[in-house]
């Protein structure tokens, strides 16, 4: 039998929590801001042409043996303002894409991971892991290293969520946790904030956008705490040694509890699809309008942005909790749904509303990630926990990579009308509205037993 946590290991366990998540959303914003930037960069170096034409496959056909690197080379071309009007969504849709698929795979890895050998050693290696792999984009030379190491960082990152929050959700008490949940929902638009912020006032441009890669390094010293100072789940120890403890994946994709993971799997995927093809484009669409060079719009479409996403995540799980579960889902997918759709149909970034209304959509579309950490651990029990969070919020990031391309698909297909492709993308926001009707409803029940 495990002793109860103290009341300094439950505030231990909230920070850390906390900090995680708040670092995983700075690294997910990191791509979004620098994106263009990058791409420009590796498309005046020449590293968006054709293998033949690319400056290693002329470096090695001239027979140059200087020494002198693709990274110290001039600039090898100008480059068009069409050519770059094409790549950047294109090149943004696939670090988008990347980092989704890797987080995708580390929740499921690191979900896993915190099931069988304690939420606390998973939460701290995946801090580690998008720490590290996000500091070693500074030194890439090619768009393919860059999305090598967005997958990379992406595996900590889709780590973190359902061990960080199994692990609060297990130290703190039923009574506490529609603020648990609102806390560790809008953690990581504090780290979009944060980052928007710097990116304000800091010019990116295609010669100093490596400098962003860097920020994400610090919070290596984060996850180095965790390992050592930050106390293990009572409830995990205790139920480790339960018969059913092993096998969680099967458990959990067979009855009783395939119903709750396909259904925990469709509610991840409607927020995440839609943050990641809908609302994140208006960063894109600001660009397309302004142009890189003017980086004070782009960021401070993303600074309202995550502004209204950190008070919407925040009262998600009080929302939930007054309304219920489905009631809260549903008005939220409707309102989200609308007010995107009103975004990209009248709205335009040149306009003076445009920034307030991203706030607001913002503030609707995110009060998902509030709703999720509350209603999620519900579904499973406390074996299962970590891995059927981990499978139905992260699973969709699979669907939601594909349908980030398919954005910019969608744009390249509408010939760069972002306005078409994100009208057409909101759709998945109504999608909710069905889907929830499914979903059990957990209001009033207390996390399941082991």
């Amino acid at each position: 039998m495990s002793s109860p946590m103290t009341t300094g290991g439950r505030y231990t366990v909230l920070a850390a929590a906390f900090l995680g998540w708040m670092f995983a959303g700075l690294q997910m914003n990191l791509t979004r801001l620098s994106a263009g930037s990058a791409t420009e960069d590796f498309a005046r170096r020449g590293w968006l042409m054709t293998a033949s034409e690319r400056p290693w496959h002329n470096l090695l056909a001239r027979g140059d043996t200087d020494g002198t690197s693709a990274a110290q080379t001039p600039r090898f071309q100008e480059v068009s303002p069409t050519f770059l009007k094409q790549q950047r969504p294109r090149w943004a849709a696939r670090f988008d894409s990347a980092l989704l698929v890797g987080a995708a795979t580390g929740g499921l890895l690191f979900g896993w991971l915190g099931d069988r050998l304690g939420r606390v050693r998973a939460m701290g290696t995946s801090i580690l892991c998008y720490s590290l792999f996000s500091g070693a984009g500074y030194v890439v030379i090619t768009p393919e290293q860059l999305l090598v190491l967005r997958f990379l960082a992406g595996l900590g990152i889709g780590g973190m969520w359902p061990t960080g929050v199994s692990l609060a959700a297990e130290a703190w008490s039923d009574v506490s946790r529609p603020m648990l949940a609102g806390l560790l929902g809008t953690a990581a638009n504090v780290g979009i904030v944060l980052l928007s912020v710097v990116a304000y006032f800091v010019p990116l441009t295609p010669d100093s956008w490596r400098w962003m890669m860097l920020l994400g390094f610090p919070s290596a010293l984060l996850g180095l705490w965790v390992l050592g100072m930050v106390p293990e789940s009572p409830a995990w120890l205790a139920a480790r040694h339960q018969p059913g403890h092993r096998g969680t994946l099967t458990a959990l994709l067979t009855p009783p509890l395939l119903g709750r993971t396909l259904i925990g799997i469709g509610l991840g995927t409607v927020p995440m699809l839609g943050g990641w093809g809908v609302t994140a484009w208006f960063i894109n669409w600001t660009q397309a309008v302004h142009g890189v060079s003017d980086y004070r719009s782009a960021a401070m479409t993303s600074l309202m942005r995550g502004a209204g996403a950190t008070l919407g995540s925040l009262f998600g799980g009080y929302f939930a909790t007054l309304v219920g579960r489905r009631t809260a889902y549903f008005f939220i997918s409707l309102i989200s749904f609308s007010l995107s759709e009103f975004v990209y149909l009248r709205l335009d970034p040149t306009m003076s509303l445009f920034p307030s209304f991203v706030f607001l959509v913002g503030l609707i579309s995110t009060t998902f990630f509030g709703w999720l950490p509350l209603y999620l651990p519900e579904l499973f029990p406390t074996h299962a926990r970590a891995t059927g969070s981990g499978i139905s919020f992260n699973f969709g990031r699979y669907l939601t990579a594909a349908g980030v391309l398919g954005t910019g698909a969608l744009t390249a297909y509408f010939h760069e009308d972002y306005r078409l492709a994100g009208s057409v993308m909101s759709l998945i926001y109504a999608l909710g509205m069905p889907l929830i009707l499914f979903a059990p409803d957990t209001r009033g029940s207390k996390l399941a037993a082991p």
